[in-house]
C-alpha cells in the first residue's frame, strides 16, 4: 500500500487569500488544488500565479465541469493545470473530451451516481475519483460511516486511485486505517487553522503513521 498524498483545497474567495495560504503550506503538501469558489470568482489566475510559485507540484483545477468539456479542460491545461474535475453528472462524451484534453481527469462524486456509471468512467480511461462528503451534507449532520468506507473500498477494487474529502481532520483520517486512499484533501481544517503551515505538517504526520 502506497502512502497517500495530501491536498489543500484552496476554497478562497479572492486570488490573494488563496496565495496567503498556498505560500504557507504549498512545500509541506503534495497537491494544490484551486477550488470550485476560487475557479468561479478569478477563472484561471490562479491557477496561473500558483504554477509560477511551484512549477514542480501538481496543480488540480476544480471546475467540477459538466460540459464543454475539451475546452474547460484545455483552459486548464494551458493556465498550468496537471489534473481538474468533471461533476459525475456530466455526460459520457464529456468526460471523455476533457481526458484527453489534460493530464488527469477526476470525476467528483456528488449526489446519486452508481457503479454501473463507475463502469463507464473506467472503460474511457478515467483513473481517479473523489469520493466526497459535501460541506451542505456535514452541515445537515451527516459524518463518514461505513456505508462510505464501504463505497471507497468498492472503487479501489474496481481499479480507481480515490481521493476522499470532506470535514476532514486527524481523528477521521484514523476511519481510513488500512485502505488504499491516494489522496486525502483538507480545505479549512488546514487554510483556516491558527497556523495553517503546522496544521499542514501535522496532517502529513498524521498520514505517516497511520500508512
Amino acid at each position: 500500500m502506497r502512502k497517500p498524498n495530501l491536498q489543500i483545497a484552496l476554497d478562497s474567495q479572492s486570488l490573494e487569500e488563496a496565495l496567503e495560504t498556498v505560500r504557507e503550506v504549498g512545500d509541506v503538501v503534495d497537491i494544490l488544488e484551486v477550488g470550485t469558489v476560487l475557479c468561479l470568482q478569478e477563472g484561471m489566475k490562479p491557477v496561473k500565479a500558483i504554477r509560477a510559485l511551484y512549477p514542480e507540484k501538481t496543480i488540480l483545477a476544480d471546475t467540477k465541469c459538466a460540459d464543454a468539456g475539451k475546452t474547460v479542460a484545455k483552459n486548464c491545461k494551458d493556465a498550468g493545470a496537471d489534473w481538474m474535475t468533471v461533476i459525475c453528472c456530466a455526460t459520457i462524451p464529456t468526460m471523455k473530451a476533457a481526458n484527453e484534453a489534460i493530464d488527469q481527469l477526476q470525476v467528483e462524486l456528488y449526489g446519486d451516481w452508481t457503479f454501473d456509471q463507475a463502469k463507464e468512467w473506467k472503460n474511457i480511461g478515467i483513473e481517479q475519483v473523489v469520493y466526497h462528503q459535501s460541506r451542505d451534507a456535514l452541515l445537515s449532520g451527516q459524518t463518514w460511516g461505513e456505508k462510505d468506507l464501504n463505497k471507497i473500498k468498492k472503487l479501489i477494487d474496481m481499479g480507481f486511485k480515490v481521493s476522499v474529502t470532506g470535514g476532514l481532520n486527524l481523528a477521521t483520517l484514523e476511519l481510513f486505517k488500512g485502505i488504499d486512499v491516494y489522496t486525502f484533501i483538507a480545505g479549512r481544517s488546514i487554510a483556516k487553522a491558527d497556523k495553517p503551515r503546522e496544521a499542514a505538517k501535522e496532517f502529513k504526520e498524521k498520514i505517516d503513521q497511520i500508512f
